[in-house]
């Protein structure tokens, strides 16, 4: 990437979420009193005085403990480590200067790199001045004094980091990335997918569903193209949506669907399409995004209690109106046909924005209405007049009639049938805008 990258890193609930939020001016990573709330690296851009930079906010790091979360979110912060240029050092000035605290420091200084070391939570300079001299003892130099809550002595934080960033280069802005977000319910594969294509513990990968509680973005390049892959929290029923967590993981992948390109709807093979999968599947064909279906663990499923053609005929009859959608059978976990998704990813992404010329369009429309007449209603019969391209993302069409109630949703099928064999549009819902046009 082009950009510098900055990592904020610090034990537990010492507000680093709350201090990458205000830089970004989003609320990307969740803001909860629960400690380790933020368990993968979530990464958003910033500026500050005209240099564009990377923010990478990282689950807490904590004395190291035996379940496989803490260990996992504690290799997370190494990795961003790794991958940044600066590392904002966050404490907690209110809990003081502890043995984690001590731990990260020595950890940070065997990185070489840059670090600034930042105090968080005075609201009041003068009363806590005493309180910051202890995390001098660190050995990392001055400790800025800052109240993300309130957003106080942020500026200062922000002028050391431009001061500590590499050489300006030529910022990565004008390629085009396609964007792609995984979806699906928790515990289907979403991270593994990510972490195969990636070739690192990009998300953090475990058999507790759930895991992934934020929308992580992830670039990516190769022979194929250039790649943002969004890996989302899992959407479970909203019944069993008791925390507010869940709650902002189910609007986090939401908003992750709105920025794709193409979304991934990923399914355990196993469990085959729930009622849980045609709600997620739902919310991206609305979204008019295209849609690829995958078909994970198909390794571990039982060839002999149904062929892939019978099941993919299953597939399509539950999500019927997923019609347009291609499925690719994989396992995420061996990397089987993974390497396949690429072509379909900017198959579908060319697709969805696909425009057609307004004469082509019509001469289509002209043949169509040859081959089966409009309907008629009480004597009184159906004129289309005309068709446009409105919009594309998805293609949208506008048809101009001579009365919008004579055009029945099967005839709008049938229109659309004829698109689709026409230019192919696969992988992409077709929308179609009636607009009624009195003859002269």
């Amino acid at each position: 990437m082009g950009k510098p990258t900055v990592a904020i890193i610090g034990k537990p609930n010492v507000g680093k979420s709350t201090f990458f939020n205000y830089l970004v001016g989003k609320r990307l990573s969740i803001v909860e009193d629960t400690p380790g709330v933020t368990r993968d690296r979530i990464y958003g851009e910033t500026n500050w005085r005209g240099r564009n930079f990377t923010l990478i906010d990282t689950g807490g790091i904590e004395e190291k403990k035996d379940d496989v979360i803490s260990s996992q979110m504690r290799l997370q912060a190494e990795l961003a480590i790794d991958l940044a240029d600066v590392i904002v050092f966050m404490t907690d000035i209110v809990t003081g200067l502890t043995a984690t605290d001590k731990d990260i420091a020595l950890m940070l200084k065997k990185s070489k790199k840059p670090i600034i070391l930042v105090c968080n939570k005075v609201d009041d300079f003068r009363k806590m001045e005493n309180e910051i001299y202890e995390f001098y003892n660190l050995g990392l130099g001055e400790p800025h004094p800052i109240s993300s809550a309130n957003a106080k002595g942020i500026g200062d934080v922000l002028d050391v980091i431009y001061e500590n960033l590499p050489e300006s280069e030529e910022d990565d802005d004008e390629t085009e990335f396609t964007k792609v977000a995984i979806i699906g319910k928790p515990n289907v594969g979403k991270s593994s997918l990510v972490n195969k294509i990636l070739g690192e513990n990009r998300a953090i990968v475990s058999n507790i569903a759930g895991t992934t509680r934020d929308s992580i973005d992830s670039e990516f390049e190769n022979e194929h193209g250039k790649y943002v892959f969004i890996d989302t929290a899992g959407l479970r029923r909203h019944s069993k949506i008791e925390e507010n967590i869940e709650k902002y993981s189910v609007l986090r992948t939401n908003l992750a669907i709105e920025r794709a390109d193409v979304c991934i709807l990923m399914i355990d093979a196993n469990e085959g399409v729930t009622e849980q999968d045609t709600k997620i599947a739902g919310k991206a064909h609305e979204a008019g995004k295209g849609v690829i279906i995958v078909i994970n663990k198909w390794d571990e499923f039982d060839k002999e209690s149904c062929s892939l053609e019978n099941y993919t005929k299953n597939v399509y009859q539950k999500l019927a109106y997923l019609s347009y959608a291609p499925i690719l059978f994989i396992s995420a976990k061996t990397g089987q046909r993974v390497d396949k998704l690429f072509d379909l990813i900017n198959e579908v992404a060319n697709n969805n924005a696909m425009r057609i010329s307004t004469p082509v369009l019509n001469e289509l429309l002209a043949e169509a209405v040859a081959i089966v007449q409009p309907p008629t209603d009480k004597g009184k019969r159906l004129k289309v007049l005309y068709m446009t391209q409105v919009s594309t993302k998805p293609p949208t069409f506008a048809i101009f009639v001579n009365d919008k109630k004579l055009f029945h949703f099967s005839y709008e099928r049938y229109i659309v049938n004829k698109l689709r064999q026409e230019f192919g549009f696969k992988g992409t819902p077709i929308r179609i805008l009636v607009r009624e046009r009195k003859e002269k």
